[in-house]
């Protein structure tokens, strides 16, 4: 896995071979942020990255300078890695919790430009999070909620739905 573009544009992410996460892939990335960087100026977003894993799409924002990251990972382990990475490549702008996503959203208080959740694809739940995200007001006028799921849901009668895109088996639900 690498990061894509910016500032530490060809990075090569490498997570311990025991991590159990499913990063998104660098084609899902790439297309993802091409989307993004047309519709925003990634400088001036402040950013809500849930289920991080590898914490690989924080880093893409932060790469390409955003202006805040809050990521949340709930696994001990892959948040120990993705504190050090961020110490390594030095990325101020990124502030990472070791909380349940589902406990914690209700507490946060902070809306944001863009929110991106990756729950585990067999995570019954996850099909809960655009309606947490909502009616907690998170996302601030205008902004995009973006949820990476497996073909198994459909959220295009969802009231906020706004599009779907597909990147092989990485498929993106996008909601305002």
């Amino acid at each position: 896995m690498r990061i894509i573009s910016g500032k530490y544009k060809g990075k090569v992410i490498t997570p311990p071979k025991s991590f159990n996460a499913r990063p998104t892939t660098d084609f899902a990335r790439e297309g993802l942020f091409n989307i993004l960087e047309n519709n925003f100026n990634i400088g001036d977003l402040n950013v809500l990255d849930l289920f991080s894993g590898t914490g690989c799409i924080s880093y893409e924002f932060a790469s390409r300078g955003c202006r805040l990251v809050h990521l949340y990972e709930l696994n001990r382990n892959h948040f120990r890695y993705i504190l050090n990475t961020i110490k390594d490549l030095k990325l101020e702008q990124v502030q990472a919790f070791n909380k349940d996503v589902f406990r914690i959203l209700p507490k946060i208080k902070t809306q944001f430009d863009l929110i991106f959740a990756d729950p585990p694809y067999d995570l019954k739940e996850g099909e809960t999070i655009p309606d947490m995200i909502f009616s907690h007001k998170l996302l601030k006028a205008k902004g995009w909620l973006i949820l990476e799921h497996s073909r198994a849901y459909d959220f295009s009668n969802h009231e906020h739905f706004l599009k779907h895109r597909i990147y092989g088996s990485v498929h993106f639900s996008f909601f305002e």
